[in-house]
């Protein structure tokens, strides 16, 4: 089979199906691993995954762990501090952060050794499907045959418009700033600020000395933005914030270390799959950060995907069925329940229940996929 695309999602999928015998190519149309952002916040459900594809110590040795949510107000004042749900199960941290690239590096290394063949600079340029095979033209002008092609190239999924979905990430009005940065030592936790100049500001350690921060205001042209003025606006949104972000402030000086990207939702309609090609994670369905379950749905994807491939004795359209009625709704839900959390906040909807709305869905991700 033949993967196109070796960020979370794709090197997930790759090491559960290589592992377990199956001939598994991995293209990556980049030139070597990398991962864009700061920083990621993985919950339970996502810590679940990493442990059954045998990383969970690495994971778990590179990142910083915590079990509960602060609440501040906009002077730095602490106004609670939240037990957060183990949506993993009792014995895994409620939550893990981590810098992206060691996360990369730790699944790029995972897919070697389970014996999946990756390629670099290398990805689809067409699509025949056959019936019984699935046909590839390489960007490098080499040529094969394929059972199942995944389509797990993100969300500017290539793969996506190559079997006839036209669909398109929709931004929500929303950009969020990341720094890379120093982590204080009173950091032990993510807290969350609702309210001053931005609709959230935020920070998540990820390891002994690291943190990234973030503050989410109203999107604004990503084409105005000078690298060089990426520190001076940061910094001048950051003045609003009391308490650790004082100290934060400071240490946003590296336009390098700075990454500002745009809400965007995307959500594609059951089925994933036309025959013999189907999409995956971020390529199916993506959703703003505001219940940090982007990654942990794209490795339910590639979890529950290569189960029911190792179980099935034939690849038909059951089989994508299957996958879809155990995939969709719960997908739908964040993805739907993310943007509404947006949106709260975007029209500072001040009777929205979020607290209900957080309640439900991480009841529903708690339960195994």
């Amino acid at each position: 089979m033949l993967v196109v695309g070796c960020g979370t999602t794709g090197s997930a999928l790759a090491i559960l199906l290589a592992r377990a015998g199956v001939t598994v190519d991995v293209v990556e149309i980049k030139p070597g691993i990398t991962a864009l952002g700061s920083g990621i916040t993985l919950q339970g459900n996502a810590l679940r995954v990493l442990r059954d594809l045998g990383v969970w110590d690495q994971v778990r040795a590179a990142g910083f762990a915590f079990n509960s949510l602060g609440l501040r107000a906009p002077d730095g004042t602490l106004l609670s501090e939240i037990p957060d749900a183990r949506t993993g199960g009792p014995d895994l941290p409620a939550t893990v952060g981590m810098n992206r690239p060691e996360l990369a590096a730790i699944l790029a290394k995972a897919v070697a050794e389970a014996g999946a063949g990756v390629r670099f600079g290398v990805t689809v340029d067409t699509l025949t499907d056959l019936g019984d095979t699935v046909r590839v033209v390489f960007s490098d002008g080499t040529e094969d045959g394929y059972d199942l092609v995944v389509g797990a190239d993100g969300i500017r999924s290539a793969v996506r418009g190559m079997i006839g979905i036209d669909i398109a990430p929709e931004p929500l009005g929303m950009g969020i700033w990341r720094v890379h940065t120093r982590r204080p030592a009173e950091i032990e936790r993510t807290d969350l600020i609702y309210g001053g100049p931005c609709f959230i500001a935020g920070y998540c350690p990820t390891g002994p000395d690291t943190m990234y921060a973030y503050l989410v205001e109203e999107a604004r042209p990503r084409e105005s933005i000078a690298d060089a003025d990426k520190p001076a606006i940061m910094r001048a949104l950051a003045e609003g914030y009391g308490g650790p972000w004082a100290e934060i402030r400071e240490d946003i000086t590296d336009p390098d270390r700075i990454n500002y990207t745009w809400f965007e939702a995307l959500l594609v309609d059951r089925p994933w799959n036309r025959g013999r090609v189907v999409l995956l994670g971020d390529a199916a369905h993506a959703c703003p950060p505001t219940f940090a379950q982007g990654a942990a749905q794209c490795l339910e994807d590639a979890a529950v995907l290569a189960e029911l491939l190792l179980a099935a004795d034939r690849l038909d359209q059951a089989l994508f069925d299957a996958f879809m009625d155990r995939r969709y709704e719960r997908v739908k839900a964040v993805v739907e329940a993310s943007v509404q959390l947006a949106e709260w906040q975007l029209h500072r909807v001040q009777d929205a229940d979020m607290p209900g709305l957080m309640r439900r869905i991480t009841a529903m991700v708690t339960e195994l996929p």
